[in-house]
């Protein structure tokens, strides 16, 4: 047996030798097309670079994987620089990696779109978690970076407009490394301190690079998080992070976000004059539609002459007490024609006794009609007199100066306590006036066997 033959493990390293002396295998450039990608839970990146005719394994460790600005994934035209060696274990050739772009596309642009992409099937987007910026905050939290226009801008705006706020600025790195880890712990120290009512995140205007700490998944998942209403400012109107569709709301520029978080108190002032105006006006009718109501009761058929209310029974009672009186004295007349005629004939007839006999007769009929036309005439006093007094006890007017009244709510009588309740508005009407008052307490009437 010839002593010339290699292990395996010796050629190996020998052609591997070979393959680290070839300065052409040292920095390569490479395109192509990404195809079994797996990113290892370590951070490493393993996957096949191929074109139309070859393929090669390819591996990124996860020290270089980590400076990706997007995920890597199949079918994916790429850019990579890198170092060709030999795996030993396996005695196979494969590129290690040690950068990667996208191949017409810039890298930070696929970042943004696969983040954006998982953020949103996450429903971090979805508008039913908004929450709504509070009319009239006392405190706003701003997070941005104390030097620049971004917190000048933002901090004047507040001032004019609404100089009742008070601002609370959480100094925030916006650019750079570190910049999201800044932003992100900001946003929870608000949270943690409670004392904002809205809170303002963002910064000036610049490149996709300088504004890039916004489009970061720490962040996004920080404003998601927030229980104060989050307004996000980054960059000018143009500029769109993925901060922005995350927040509560979008402002355009730091300096619009500071008009979305407070009211103009000039025209707060403006509105509060017009309704003190609308209120006055409001009073001013109410009260002349009430006064004519007044006049109208007042010169209303029962109040403005309660005399005519019994008036008709007065004439029928007048009415009978002259019939009576009518009555009566025909009736006497009638009884003294006949005692005349009486008498004349017992002047001819009757002896002298039976004219006396039959004159005490005619008086004692004469009398007696006299008492029951004089029985009967009380009687029909006595009952005018009490339909008089019944007619006087049911007039209003007379029965309020007994120191009764009649309470309106609302133009209309209130009968029971169920009609009202506290702080309600009601009319006391008086024999003399009206009282305007308030409810203050409502008490149920207690039974004799109630506790």
């Amino acid at each position: 047996m010839p002593s010339s033959y290699l292990t395996v493990k010796a050629l190996t390293k020998y052609i591997k030798r070979k393959f680290d002396a070839d300065p052409h295998l040292r920095d390569v450039y490479v395109k192509g097309e990404l195809s079994n990608v797996k990113i290892h839970p370590s951070g490493h990146i393993y996957f096949t670079l191929k074109d139309d005719a070859a393929r090669i394994n390819a591996l990124m460790f996860r020290s270089q994987a980590s400076q990706l600005k997007f995920k890597p994934e199949d079918g994916m035209q790429v850019f990579i620089r890198g170092d060709v060696n030999v795996y030993e274990a396996q005695g196979s050739y494969q590129l290690y990696v040690l950068s990667m772009e996208p191949d017409g596309i810039g890298s930070l642009y696929i970042a943004f779109q696969q983040l954006k992409e998982k953020l949103h099937k996450e429903g971090l987007f979805d508008p039913r978690f908004k929450q709504p910026i509070p009319n009239f905050p006392k405190t706003i939290g701003v997070c941005t970076a104390t030097s620049g226009a971004a917190i000048r801008d933002i901090c004047t705006t507040i001032k004019r407009r609404y100089p009742l706020a008070e601002i609370i600025i959480y100094p925030t790195l916006v650019q750079g490394v570190g910049a999201a880890e800044s932003i992100a712990k900001n946003i929870q120290l608000a949270n943690k301190h409670g004392l904002c009512d809205v809170l303002i995140v963002g910064r000036g205007g610049g490149s996709i690079e300088d504004l890039w700490a916004f489009n970061e998944e720490i962040v996004a998942r920080a404003i998601f998080e927030s229980r104060i209403p989050i307004i996000s400012a980054v960059g000018h109107e143009t500029d769109t992070t993925i901060a922005d569709f995350v927040a509560d709301l979008r402002a355009p520029t730091p300096t619009a976000a500071a008009e979305l978080a407070v009211p103009n108190i000039q025209e707060l002032y403006q509105r509060i004059l017009s309704i003190q105006s609308q209120m006055h006006q409001m009073v001013r009718s109410r009260l002349i539609y009430e006064r004519n109501r007044l006049k109208k009761l007042q010169e209303s058929y029962p109040l403005s002459h309660p005399e005519r209310l019994y008036r008709p029974f007065t004439e029928r009672l007048i009415q009978a007490d002259m019939n009576l009186q009518r009555a009566s004295q025909m009736y006497l007349m009638k009884k003294r024609n006949e005692l005349s005629q009486l008498d004349g004939a017992l002047k001819i007839h009757s002896p002298l006794n039976s004219i006396v006999y039959y004159k005490k007769q005619v008086e004692q009929l004469s009398n007696m009609l006299s008492r029951s036309a004089f029985q009967l005439l009380n009687r029909k006093k006595d009952h005018y007199l009490y339909a008089i007094r019944t007619l006087q006890a049911l007039n209003p007017l007379t029965i309020m100066e007994r120191g009764f009244s009649v309470t309106y709510k609302d133009g209309m009588v209130v009968k029971s306590i169920s009609q009202v309740k506290k702080q309600d508005e009601v009319s006391v009407q008086f024999h003399d006036g009206f009282v305007e008052a308030k409810v203050i307490e409502i008490r149920e009437k207690v039974g004799e066997n109630d506790d």
